[in-house]
Parts: structure tokens; C-alpha cells; sequence
């Protein structure tokens, strides 16, 4: 038992857990206090980093300093972070009563949580029927079945975190009503929850070659090889989808924020970082013109129709 004195009253704690949230800009978290957050994790900390106005193209007409599409990357190089980019409500509700049980229950494990979270307004989605807390918390679920495009549609599937999963909605309804592509929907809520546990299994694997069962990694079941080609988009940089890339099909895209953030309109911005609807259509276009499943001049001839310049320049450029 501690006191301190405060106004010459005499207080006292009891043992009781505090349970911190230390919300910040996420810009100014993991890319401006990494030496403290690293301290912070080798002391065992606990609690909630949850990183605000998150994403490059959420934070609209703040520029370069304020617009981040690199902290989940940085997050995941340290063991101890549990780093979530949650989509909806209902996912950040599962991510908070998860992290409490976890840190606070119990059994008490010495992590923490990085939690992104956004800058713009939106409908909260039903959460699906049949949907488990254990789903979200491993890092990706099927978010919506593919709408009706017709008895012979070409299959894909769409793949998006936080709000541009929002995007990923809009691509897949363009792809149904304007293409026939039937695309099935997934929010992945974390990447690197999804590669630790991808590496788990596969060291599992390698130190025990003579089990008849070997194990396969969690993203590889929700996204097997049968289904369609696969893209991903996200409002962080391309490393972060591309975290699970060599478990999934070799017809894998993984779309993002590569580059400097600009100040301008969340919709140009997302048009200069080709995480549109229109981009994100012409990426699974390509990707199964790739496949064989349509003719490539189907794909070019999408592109053009949706104004999209093949020939501009790369955003990781400007």
C-alpha cells in the first residue's frame, strides 16, 4: 500500500491495477517515442497506446508531418505489442475486452496494445452474424459474402483494415455491378498478429518434421488457395499486407500508402495512392485477367474506363 498526500488530505491505492489509455496523434507514438516505448516494453509495461487520427489519407489538410503510414510497421518490431487496426465499433469493443482479460485478468501477461484509430466519420456496420471475438482477435474474418454477379462471375477476394475497408466495400459493389466480378469481403484487424502467428506455425513445423499433421497458419485457412485472387488495401504503408504474402496464393496484391502523406482531400488523396475503389477494381481485374479467368484487354479497357492513368507517376516518388 502507497499514499501521498495531495491538499493535506492523506490518500491510499489498494493494490488495484490501473488499466492507462494514452491516446496521441499515431504519428507522434512509435515514430517519435520509440526509445521510450521500447523501455517501456522491456519494464513489462501494460495498457493501451491507442494512436489517433491514424492512417496517410484520414487526416485530411494536415501534410507531411501529421499523416502516418509507417507506425504499424514500427510497432511490430517489438515482441511484446499486440498492434490492431480495427474497422468498426464491435472490433474495437472485442480489442479492449480482449486486452483487459490479458493484462488484468487472471493469469496477467506483460504485454501492451497499439490500437489505430481514425479521423473520419462513418457508419458503424452490423457485426456479422456468427461472428467470434476469437476471429477478430487473431487478425482477419469474412466480413461479407460476395454479392450476386451473375451464375458464371469470375471470383475474388477483397481484403481491408480500418477505414479503408470502407474503400474495399465500394471496390467490391463497382467490380459486381460494373465488371461481374464477385468478390467476397475480409477485415483483417491485424497483419502482424497474423504473421507472428503464421511464423508460430511454421517453426512448429520445421522443429518437428516427423509430425503427421503439420500445422498451417491461420491466414492460410481463412484465405486458401481456392477462391479467387487476393487483394489487399490498407491506409498504411504496402509492407503491412505484405506481411502474410508468402502464405497466401502467388496471385496476392497488397495495396498502399508508400510515400508522403499530402494535404488535400481524403479522395484524392486515396486516388494518388491507389487505394480507391477504381484502383482497388483494377488491381483484382488485373489479378484475374493473371489468373486466366478474364482477358487481359478486360482489364486495360477497365482502366481506362475508370480514368485511371497507367503511366502516372509512382506516389513513392513524388
Amino acid at each position: 500500500m502507497a499514499s501521498f498526500q495531495a491538499a493535506g488530505t492523506s490518500y491510499a491505492t489498494h493494490g488495484l491495477a490501473t488499466i492507462p489509455f494514452y491516446i496521441f496523434y499515431s504519428m507522434f507514438g512509435f515514430q517519435r517515442t520509440g526509445d521510450q516505448i521500447w523501455a517501456f516494453a522491456d519494464a513489462r509495461g501494460r495498457g493501451f497506446m491507442m494512436g489517433a487520427t491514424a492512417g496517410r489519407t484520414t487526416l485530411a489538410g494536415e501534410g507531411l508531418q501529421h499523416d502516418d503510414g509507417q507506425t504499424h510497421i514500427l510497432a511490430s518490431t517489438i515482441p511484446n505489442v499486440r498492434a490492431y487496426d480495427p474497422a468498426s465499433a464491435y472490433e474495437l469493443a472485442a480489442i479492449v475486452r480482449d486486452g483487459i482479460g490479458r493484462m488484468h485478468g487472471a493469469t496477467p501477461e506483460d504485454v501492451f496494445y497499439y490500437v489505430t484509430i481514425y479521423n473520419e466519420n462513418q457508419a458503424q456496420p452490423a457485426r456479422p452474424e456468427g461472428l467470434t471475438d476469437e476471429a477478430i482477435l487473431r487478425g482477419i474474418y469474412r466480413f461479407a459474402v460476395a454479392p450476386d454477379a451473375g451464375k458464371d462471375a469470375p471470383r475474388a477476394r477483397l481484403v481491408g483494415s480500418g477505414s479503408i475497408l470502407q474503400q474495399v466495400l465500394a471496390a467490391r459493389d463497382l467490380l459486381a455491378e460494373t465488371f461481374g466480378v464477385a468478390a467476397e469481403v475480409y477485415s483483417a484487424p491485424s497483419f502482424p498478429l497474423l504473421r507472428r502467428d503464421a511464423l508460430e506455425a511454421e517453426r512448429w513445423n520445421r522443429l518437428h518434421p516427423d509430425a503427421k499433421t503439420p500445422r498451417i497458419p491461420y491466414v492460410s485457412t481463412v484465405l486458401p488457395h481456392d477462391g479467387g485472387p487476393i487483394v489487399a488495401a490498407t491506409d498504411w504503408m504496402k509492407a503491412l499486407p505484405d506481411m502474410v504474402s508468402r502464405w497466401l496464393p502467388p496471385h496476392y496484391i497488397a495495396l498502399g500508402t508508400d510515400g508522403f502523406g499530402r494535404s488535400d482531400t481524403r479522395e484524392n488523396l486515396r486516388a494518388l495512392f491507389e487505394i480507391d475503389p477504381p484502383h482497388i477494381a483494377v488491381a483484382t481485374l488485373v489479378s484475374l485477367a493473371r489468373c486466366g479467368e478474364i482477358p487481359v484487354a478486360k482489364a486495360v479497357k477497365a482502366m481506362r474506363e475508370l480514368g485511371i492513368d497507367p503511366d502516372k507517376t509512382d506516389p513513392l516518388a513524388l
